[in-house]
Formats: C-alpha cells, structure tokens, sequence
C-alpha cells in the first residue's frame, strides 16, 4: 500500500459539486492499493500515521503526532499511486488491486484509523474534487512494504 499523506490545515472531497468529506486540522490520505497488499499492510499504515510526529511542537519543531494534536484525517482512494510511467507516455496501472478487493482494504484502512482519529472519506471510485491545504507544505509518501 502506498499513501500520500499531506500535513493540512483542511481538506474537502466534492463530487458533482456537492460537498461529501471535510476536516480541519490533520492529515490528507491519498490511498494507493497494490497487487500484494494484504490487511497487514493496511495496519502498518495506520500505526505509522497515527504516529509519526509531523506537527509543530510549542517551539516550532515537528514533534507532535496527528493523535498528540487532537487531529483529524481525510482519506481518499488514489490508484493513481500504482501508476507506472517507466515506458511509454501512458501510464500502466497493472500494479494496482483489483476494485473489489482494493476496496475491501481501503474500508479496513479507514476503520483502524478511525479507532485513533476521527475520520472522513472520499467516495472509491468517484471522480472526486479534492481541496488541500497542504501546511508547511508538508508531504511524505509511505510504502507500507518498506515499512518494519
């Protein structure tokens, strides 16, 4: 599993205009599912996410967690993220999970990570309009095989 994960001062998911998701301060997930992935991998994430100190402390350094903070987390499936660009000018997405299962994951994902943060989701599979305030800006890319 691949995740994008963007510091934010808020974020928003619309689809055809309407407003479905929408968080203030915390964390922006974009969500890539892979041939491979297995639930494990969506529980190394989480417990990385909930974590990994990525917010300013009182001093100005990122010393606090998304949990330390009080924060919330906007998850949005991107299988985008599987995208391979190596040949050719069209990307091949050969490496990501099939719908079905990939959205098996991406609910388990988001319900772990609802056990330590409040929640809200984009809508698989939509076109979606995702607003970021990415803060800092502050952005690091995970991959959960590469994590122990």
């Amino acid at each position: 599993m691949i995740a994008l994960l963007q510091r934010v001062s808020r974020s928003a998911v619309r689809i055809d205009g309407q407003l479905v998701a929408e968080i203030g301060r915390g964390v922006n997930v974009l969500l890539g599912v892979l041939k491979g992935d297995e639930e494990k991998d969506a529980l190394k994430l989480v417990e990385k996410i909930v974590k990994l100190r990525i917010f300013a402390d009182e001093t100005g350094r990122m010393n606090l967690s998304l949990t330390d903070i009080g924060g919330s987390a906007l998850v949005v499936s991107q299988f985008t993220l599987a995208g391979d660009v190596k040949k050719g000018r069209r990307p091949s997405f050969d490496a990501a999970m099939p719908p079905e299962e990939a959205k098996r994951l991406y609910r388990l994902f988001c319900e772990e990570l609802g056990r330590h943060v409040p929640v809200q989701t984009g809508r698989f599979g939509a076109m979606m309009d995702v607003e970021i305030h990415n803060d800092g800006p502050v952005t690091f890319i995970l991959n959960s095989k590469a994590l122990p």
